[in-house]
């Protein structure tokens, strides 16, 4: 069973996307279907498809040739995403995992993880955050050849 700290019953697929859409639309302003699927690596017409999955379950309201805007549950469930993703991403990060590998792997984490695991993660990265003679003595215990 996942606990995801948002709606239940989501696919790891519809999170991706709705955190995609999320970023897309912090950056431009907007999220245009070709903007999401060079975002995700798909095809324009796979991006089309989840939109109006997206559309039908409340989560966005899709416009045919302008794109999508996040609904005020889609864009909840972006946000806590995001939230879990950029946590593990610094948390990766903070422990010297190289940033290509960071994110890759917080993908994964970021569908999985308790949301109390998520916010002991937190406090953790805030504390390595606070105090960087932490995360330097970790970095000095990698071998050369991870970091």
């Amino acid at each position: 069973m996942r606990h995801r700290g948002c709606a239940k019953n989501l696919s790891r697929r519809v999170e991706d996307y709705l955190e995609a859409i999320l970023n897309v639309t912090l950056e431009k302003g907007y999220a245009r279907t070709k903007d999401v699927a060079c975002e995700l690596d798909l095809s324009p017409s796979s991006v089309v498809e989840m939109f109006r999955k997206l559309d039908g379950m409340g989560l966005v309201e899709y416009r045919r040739y302008e794109g999508v805007v996040l609904s005020p549950a889609g864009r909840e469930i972006a946000e806590a995403v995001k939230f879990r993703h950029d946590t593990l991403k610094e948390f990766l990060m903070a422990i010297h995992v190289p940033e290509k590998i960071a994110n890759a792997d917080a993908c994964y984490m970021e569908h999985e993880l308790h949301p109390k695991t998520i916010h002991q993660i937190r406090l953790l990265v805030e504390t390595l955050q606070s105090d960087p003679a932490i995360s330097e003595r970790i970095g000095r215990n990698t071998p050369r050849r991870e970091r």
